[in-house]
């Protein structure tokens, strides 16, 4: 294998907060075994050697959770120096951790500017909308905490982004979260649909997003984010910038915009792995890290045809102008259709309107860069 991307649950899905849409939360429900509490030394190591002797080219070391940073920051130390022992071909390693911000402090930022982490940090807008949802055991809002650590990590020099998670109130507050990103100087955001809980009739809770707050929020967010670019003073937004990358011909970064799954390796804490961050699920289970080979995973994953079924589209979605670029979409957000054969994703009419209001601007934008990177 050229390149091997893990995806980790340190601590399972145990956290220190509770997101009232947390989808790993509902997962974790959803298994005989909830939680497998925080990942051994052994287990790691077994992680980390297994996949930097199987890798060729290059390893990435995903951590989330739950809340990973409940491993301790001790477990993070000893993963560089397992990293450092066993890259005896000296590929290319990359570290990344997505993060609520909640127990980072001084040490732990340091630690990720020396060693080059990637992080991806919770906040869903302003106080006014992230404290709706992002709250604490004791039900209080977590918004002062995540902004500490933010600047914690502008001190010390960190790279990371911001994730967003858009619900029924951030899509209808997309101007002020916006604002807010753009005061707070944020420069690369995500914006991810909330989803209800698997195999839930959607649209029952305070914080379900339907198909036309998310077209409405896609539509008014592009509008902010194009004046801003046109201005010069545009930011990065994951989603648009994969749009662009798609119209000039490079594939998306986003495993959710390829329209077939690519191959995901996620790692519960017990070492037992999963095709999916959506599907950690024990009737998808590939296997565990602790006594199966990468090649023994794969066969597994050929024998559930994961990422075969994933390739089936519903026959309106190859009639549709805008197939090439939405490509279906993420499997997760497909549901079955009464009179089709194959699901069609819930935020079908989202992503038509938008394609439909914004794709001649995008491929504007496509053009203007292809034209730059020639030298014209």
């Amino acid at each position: 294998m050229q390149s091997i991307h893990l995806l980790i649950k340190p601590a399972s899905g145990l956290c220190n907060i509770r997101c009232r849409y947390c989808f790993y939360c509902d997962i974790t429900q959803k298994r005989e075994l909830p939680s497998y509490g925080v990942m051994t030394m052994e287990t790691l190591e077994n992680i980390i050697c297994k996949t930097l002797s199987t890798a060729r080219r290059e390893a990435t070391f995903a951590y989330q959770g739950g809340e990973p940073t409940l491993a301790g920051l001790e477990f993070f130390r000893q993963s560089i120096q397992m990293q450092k022992k066993y890259n005896t071909r000296g590929i290319t390693i990359h570290n990344a951790i997505q993060t609520n911000g909640m127990v980072v402090d001084e040490g732990w930022a340091k630690f990720f500017a020396e060693n080059h982490f990637l992080v991806g940090l919770s906040l869903d807008g302003g106080k006014d909308t992230h404290d709706l949802f992002r709250v604490d055991a004791q039900g209080q809002g977590t918004y002062n905490r995540v902004m500490k650590t933010a600047r914690l990590f502008e001190k010390f020099g960190v790279e990371y982004n911001i994730l967003t998670v858009v619900n029924s109130v951030t899509a209808k507050r997309v101007e002020s979260v916006y604002s807010h990103f753009k005061k707070q100087g944020f420069r690369y955001i995500q914006f991810i649909p909330c989803l209800d809980p698997l195999g839930e009739e959607i649209g029952g809770h305070d914080y379900s997003l339907t198909p036309q707050m998310f077209g409405e929020f896609l539509n008014h967010l592009f509008r902010l984010w194009y004046r801003d670019v046109i201005a010069g003073q545009g930011i990065s937004i994951r989603t648009f910038d994969n749009y662009i990358s798609m119209l000039m011909g490079y594939p998306p970064e986003c495993c959710g915009m390829s329209g077939v799954c690519g191959v995901q390796n996620v790692v519960e804490a017990d070492g037992s792995v999963y095709p999916c961050d959506f599907y950690v699920l024990d009737p998808y289970r590939l296997g565990n890290l602790n006594t199966d080979s990468f090649e023994q995973l794969e066969q597994k994953r050929r024998e559930l045809r994961f990422i075969e079924d994933s390739a089936q589209f519903n026959e309106q979605c190859e009639q549709c102008p805008y197939f090439f670029i939405c490509r279906g979409g993420c499997r997760r957000m497909r549901l079955p259709q009464e009179g089709y054969r194959y699901p069609m994703n819930y935020f079908c009419s989202s992503y038509q309107a938008f394609f439909r209001e914004n794709l001649g601007k995008m491929q504007q934008l496509a053009d203007q860069l292809r034209r730059r990177q020639m030298g014209f």
